[in-house]
């Protein structure tokens, strides 16, 4: 009878760890850069891994350097990042401790554009109007990506006009009065971005391509995290934000939203993807 009951008392320690939520940890430790393009991609994810039963704890970075650190280390298990050339030092350093889990979204892009009513597309036409752009094209903050790739595109097509060093803030101060009195001028400027849809603006075509071709982001996560996290991997990998979709919420966010306003309005108006998002059988 002892060995019956013990059988027993086996068969249902058995039956209780393979219970859902009980055989493996359904806290997801998420990091994200605070970013205006990178944040409602980890908003929505967020939400829909929770909708699935798991507990997400996001924590916020603003170096790549300090986030794929956290990363590899295992002080956060997935973060989404663009690992083809706005990160790729970091992912080329750690990619050996990393794996890449999904796409998440594609056409990250960033320039020099001009107001849509300035009769020039490409950079090569910059010299022959330099004069009616006051000489200079306004810049961002000095050290960014973005800025020395223009630094780059002054050099390669031997451009006449300063690339002037500034911050994103006042770049956008500079286009909002220079499309309000509908005079030319140049910036560098990225997309996703409000400002893409907030004016009305065109890249210069790069002939040249100084510029990188458009890059996708994906979900990163420390080595071994699909193979352990099966049912959150095929979560993520289910969520796919398009470009226009991250835009409209930083346009709503430059209108006077919280970012968490934003993101939770597009889930509401996206019920039914979202449904579909979380209808996967690996739990």
């Amino acid at each position: 009878m002892k060995a019956v009951w013990k059988a027993l008392c086996a068969a249902v320690m058995v039956g209780m760890t393979a219970l859902p939520g009980m055989a493996q940890d359904k806290t997801i430790k998420m990091g994200t850069m605070s970013w205006e393009d990178l944040t409602p991609i980890t908003g929505i994810t967020k939400k829909v891994l929770e909708d699935k039963g798991y507990t997400v704890e996001v924590t916020s970075f603003s170096e790549w350097g300090i986030a794929y650190a956290a990363l590899a280390k295992g002080d956060v298990q997935v973060m989404v990042s663009q690992v083809d050339y706005v990160a790729q030092d970091y992912w080329q350093r750690n990619k050996n401790r990393l794996e890449k889990i999904s796409p998440v979204s594609h056409g990250l892009y960033q320039g020099i554009a001009v107001p849509k009513y300035v009769d020039i597309t490409s950079i090569e036409q910059l010299n022959d109007n330099a004069e009616q752009f006051g000489g200079k094209i306004v810049g961002i903050e000095p050290g960014s990506g973005l800025m020395r790739d223009t630094s780059n595109a002054v050099s390669e097509y031997g451009l006449k006009l300063q690339l002037v060093e500034g911050s994103s803030a006042a770049m956008t101060a500079a286009l909002k009065s220079a499309t309000d009195r509908q005079e030319p001028i140049a910036v560098t400027i990225w997309e996703p971005s409000w400002m893409m849809q907030k004016f009305d603006v065109r890249f210069l075509e790069d002939p040249k391509g100084v510029f990188p071709p458009p890059q996708s982001y994906y979900w990163i996560g420390q080595a071994g995290f699909s193979a352990e996290n099966p049912g959150a991997r095929e979560t993520i990998a289910s969520v796919y934000v398009p470009l226009a979709d991250i835009t409209a919420i930083n346009a709503e966010v430059s209108d006077g939203k919280t970012m968490d306003q934003a993101v939770a309005d597009w889930i509401a108006a996206h019920e039914d993807l979202i449904s579909r998002w979380e209808n996967n059988k690996t739990d």
